[in-house]
Formats: structure tokens, sequence, C-alpha cells
């Protein structure tokens, strides 16, 4: 099983911008991601709770699992000079329930670590991966799901071309669905 592992990771594509690294999840990034995802200042426009670490773990085999599957997913996010964790960015099929659809789009989304945010990371790593996708999915539109209240992601999609698409509800909460 671990020979499976190492090979899914090996078709993950590393993908690099001036100053990030975006790579495949290892189990050892599970610390960072735990770390990350259990912050309340994260998840307060993204879910609403934090996450515990058996939820964590889920997130990070479902990341796994649409590169296995799909082709797509998401990464890591590290500095290239340090190798820190910043984040995580990536395109996913989440077959939410929501109206419109996002059915045929695929769906990008980042979350960065407390310590990164506020020194553009998020936008290059944004830009990074939405180039990597220019390739794979030839083109196709791309779309986002943002919180109303979240600014500073507001400013990331607005940054990397998209533009709200339309206000909608996901699990009764308001969200902007933004297309580019």
């Amino acid at each position: 099983m671990v020979r499976h592992l190492m090979s899914v990771h090996n078709e993950i594509p590393v993908v690099e911008s001036e100053r990030l690294r975006l790579r495949g999840h290892r189990i050892e990034d599970f610390a960072d991601c735990l770390s990350m995802w259990s912050d309340p200042a994260v998840t307060r426009f993204i879910g609403g709770k934090p996450l515990t670490g058996e939820e964590t773990w889920a997130r990070l085999l479902r990341y796994s699992g649409h590169w296995t599957w799909l082709g797509f997913g998401y990464w890591v996010v590290e500095e290239k000079e340090s190798g820190r964790f910043v984040g995580e960015v990536g395109f996913a099929d989440f077959r939410r329930q929501i109206e419109p659809s996002f059915e045929g789009i695929p769906e990008i989304g980042w979350v960065l670590a407390p310590r990164a945010q506020g020194r553009g990371y998020a936008t290059e790593a944004v830009s990074a991966a939405l180039a990597w996708g220019e390739g794979h999915f030839n083109g196709a539109t791309t779309g986002c799901l943002i919180n109303p209240d979240n600014l500073a992601s507001i400013r990331v999609a607005d940054k990397t071309g998209f533009k709200e698409f339309c206000r909608t509800f996901y699990k009764d909460h308001p969200a902007t669905i933004y297309r580019r």
C-alpha cells in the first residue's frame, strides 16, 4: 500500500512560482494541515467551525482521491526558500448540492495558515494553480465559492481574474459564486 501511495504522489505535478512550490500532500503534512484547519480564524469563512483531526484526515484523503480519480486536486503550498508550510490550493469536484450547479466546472479553492497571510501568497498560489489549470482543463471555465464576508478571498479572486457570477446559499449560508 505504501508503494501505491508513493506512485500516486509521483503523478501529482509540482508547480512553482517565484516564491512558492505547490506539491502533493504527504502523510507528514498532517500536523501542519491540522494546525491550520483547527484554527477558528482560518475556518471562520470556510464552514464556520474548526475541524477535528478526524475531519482534517478525511479532507487529506479526499485530496488524494481527487488526484487519483480525476487527475486534479489540491496541493500543499510551501515556501520554496524555507520549505515551510503556507497552506493549500487546488481544484476539486465536491459535487456540491448548490444552485446553480458546479457540475462540469473545476472549482478552485485556497486556504492559508495565519502566519502566511498578508504576504501575497494566496494570489501567487492561485495564479500558479490557474496557470496549470489552463493547460489541464483546456481553457475551460473555472469557478470558486466565497463567503460574501470574506473580503481577503474576494480580493484574491478579483486579482486573479474571477468575476462575480451570482449570489446563492450553500448549506443555509450566504455564498457568492465567481467564474473565470
